[in-house]
């Protein structure tokens, strides 16, 4: 696309333009990226405070009801419910970044407790719902994007945020749990 956009700039007379637009728009990723390192590092700093103070063990306590629901074999395991406790957590506060290393230990712990087999089992595939369409309580990301360019409300988005991201976390539990009984019954 770069080519095409430098060939067709030069062959219309418009290079400079095209440059300058190459500039500027590689201005603006940067100016984001540092707006939105704050935010990453403020909700990391407070991930990593609710872990050194336990209330990260609190807020897995509260969720293991329904977590466990969710994940049945993972149910005993102390380390994968804490580890998806935290993504969820990170998730609910729209930090998809700080979500991730909690995700990956949780998908490599769910694997483990079923053998560390190749194929992805049940409880992997149901964390990868959850997590992919997770409640997002407050976007922070966005509302950080939405902050940095200058939205004058940038948190004005919630309630169309609470009903997709609760909308698509209902749909996509009905058709893996779903799809998790029909397998049951073909094998």
């Amino acid at each position: 696309m770069v080519a095409l956009a430098l060939g067709y700039g030069v062959l219309t007379g418009q290079a400079d333009a095209v440059t300058k637009g190459a500039l500027d728009g590689a201005a603006s990723a940067v100016e984001l990226c540092l707006a939105m390192a704050g935010v990453l590092c403020l909700w990391s700093g407070v991930m990593a405070v609710m872990k050194a103070s336990g209330l990260a063990v609190g807020l897995s306590r509260l969720m293991t009801p329904l977590l466990g629901w969710l994940f049945p074999s993972a149910r005993r395991d102390g380390e994968a419910m804490e580890a998806i406790s935290a993504n969820v957590s990170a998730n609910m506060l729209g930090l998809g970044n700080a979500a991730t290393p909690a995700g990956v230990r949780a998908a490599r712990r769910l694997q483990v407790i079923h053998g560390g087999g190749k194929l992805a089992c049940n409880d992997l595939c149901t964390f990868l719902v959850l997590n992919t369409a997770s409640i997002q309580l407050i976007p922070a990301t966005v509302g950080g994007v939405r902050a940095s360019l200058g939205a004058a409300q940038p948190f004005d988005i919630l309630p169309a945020v609470w009903l997709t991201s609760l909308s698509a976390l209902a749909v996509g539990l009905l058709l893996i749990k779903t799809m998790q009984r029909f397998g049951r019954r073909r094998s």
